[in-house]
């Protein structure tokens, strides 16, 4: 069935559609909000209901389902009849299980997919595997909304883009800076920022480097320090 979506509305009991026009809720219907992925699909299964979404920014974030009152308390309960047997719990710990092993072996992916952009020179190597764990610690949690996370581009431009964001916010005065509110002006910022750089990873790729003063060797210094490594 197809469910239609909608932005809140003006008052708690209605819903804005993609024309503006306003919805009011059904009488007897309910706002299921955001939290069991499992009991929505159902309810959104089961018959009419209406997605309540909100756009912030570029994310877009749910603010529940609204569906017949009685068609989800009848599948709430349900679901948690079904999720209080032996068998739904043995069946969510080896999915669990395989959730862990999927993240593990990205994890080790997406690390050396991040070594391999670096491709420092042999006499930085130890420097390499210290800023590659930092750079993935940061960004493969599941849910951290990172580059890392996103499957819409290889794992070699998500490790590249990881690795210029990282630098960005640890090895150079972005989160310092005062950035006007111009359309296009926080892009520019951010490119002459990852200009810089990859003029800095372009100096540990030959057997000479920065000097222990240089911005990378601080951050990761100071991370050390923290125990965030």
């Amino acid at each position: 069935m197809n469910t239609p979506n909608f932005t809140p509305g003006p008052t708690p009991d209605s819903v804005k559609a993609a024309d503006g026009t306003i919805h009011t809720v059904p009488s007897g219907w309910a706002l299921l909000p955001p939290g069991d992925a499992g009991l929505t699909r159902r309810v959104k299964a089961a018959g009419e209901s209406w997605v309540v979404q909100e756009k912030k920014g570029r994310r877009t974030f749910s603010k529940g389902v609204w569906a017949p009152a009685e068609t989800i308390e009848r599948i709430r309960t349900e679901l948690d009849a079904e999720r209080s047997t032996d068998a739904y719990a043995k069946k969510q710990a080896a999915a669990a299980q395989r959730r862990e092993k999927v993240q593990a072996e990205y994890v080790d992916d997406f690390l050396g997919s991040v070594l391999a952009f670096l491709d420092f020179h042999p006499a930085h190597a130890e420097l390499a595997k210290q800023m590659a764990r930092a750079i993935t610690i940061h960004a493969t949690p599941v849910g951290s909304g990172t580059v890392a996370r996103t499957k819409r581009i290889p794992v070699e431009q998500r490790a590249e883009a990881a690795v210029i964001a990282w630098m960005r916010h640890q090895t150079t005065a972005y989160d310092e800076m005062t950035i006007p509110r111009v359309k296009g002006k926080r892009r520019e910022v951010r490119r002459m920022l990852a200009r810089r750089s990859k003029e800095l990873l372009n100096c540990y790729r030959s057997p000479s480097a920065p000097s222990s003063n240089c911005p990378l060797q601080r951050a990761l210094a100071l991370m050390e320090g923290n125990g965030l490594q």
